[in-house]
């Protein structure tokens, strides 16, 4: 179960939250299933639920990225992400994604004197083209687990684990050993993803789920197509 690298930028926690399973819950049946069964399973459940959090690390081509971001189905996506030490704040709603870089990352990609004129302000594009594009699998569970469920090899159910303090069900990727975990109790949510051998330091953690979420575009954001960056 390869964690994909989803981010190049210039132009996923304790345990599942609300509705992942607990210590009390009863067990599913997800252990005794084929893999791939279990891993059809937790996208069906990931893709339903009405929100999620999903936290953590990825190398994007040697580049370490951070993301910590909320998702609510059908309604867009909000929070924060980090590469390479740059910051950035990020709303997508009604399809279009809105970025507010911190000064460094403004220094860094539009240059010192762009960045004074930029500062604490929002940027506006269409989430499915332009500059902001490659951002969009991040923001639905629907794109971020059909890349889930589609990039691996042979997988392996290896049964019962605990992971982050609950009980879990181990889906191991024998083509480069990353593994998926998934709720062993309640619905079979996600609990983790931890990359192999080609991504080592790879980690995502998908937590919160169901939980209501507060979604709104930022006012006054300045489109990229003022810039000529649509």
């Amino acid at each position: 179960m390869r964690v994909v690298p989803l981010l190049l930028v210039a132009a996923l926690v304790a345990g599942c939250g609300s509705g992942g399973g607990s210590s009390g819950a009863t067990t599913n049946r997800e252990a005794g299933r084929p893999a791939r069964q279990t891993v059809a399973d937790s996208v069906r459940a990931a893709t339903r639920a009405s929100s999620l959090h999903v936290s953590g690390r990825l190398d994007s081509r040697g580049t370490p990225l951070t993301l910590d971001l909320t998702l609510a189905r059908g309604r867009g996506a909000k929070g924060t992400l980090t590469e390479n030490g740059l910051a950035f704040s990020l709303v997508e709603v009604r399809s279009t994604i809105y970025i507010q870089g911190s000064d460094p990352f403004l220094r860094h990609y539009a240059g010192r004197a762009a960045a004074g004129l930029l500062h604490g302000r929002w940027l506006s594009a269409p989430a499915g083209r332009g500059r902001f594009a490659e951002l969009a699998p991040l923001t639905s569970a629907a794109r971020l687990f059909a890349l889930v469920e589609g990039t691996h090899g042979r997988l392996v159910n290896e049964g019962l684990v605990g992971y982050g303090g609950q009980r879990a069900v181990e889906i191991r990727d024998t083509s480069d050993g990353s593994l998926l975990y998934v709720s062993a109790t309640g619905t079979p949510y996600p609990v983790a993803l931890v990359g192999g051998s080609r991504h080592p330091h790879d980690r995502l953690r998908f937590d919160r789920w169901n939980a209501p979420v507060s979604l709104s575009a930022p006012q006054h954001a300045l489109s990229l197509s003022l810039f000529g960056l649509g």
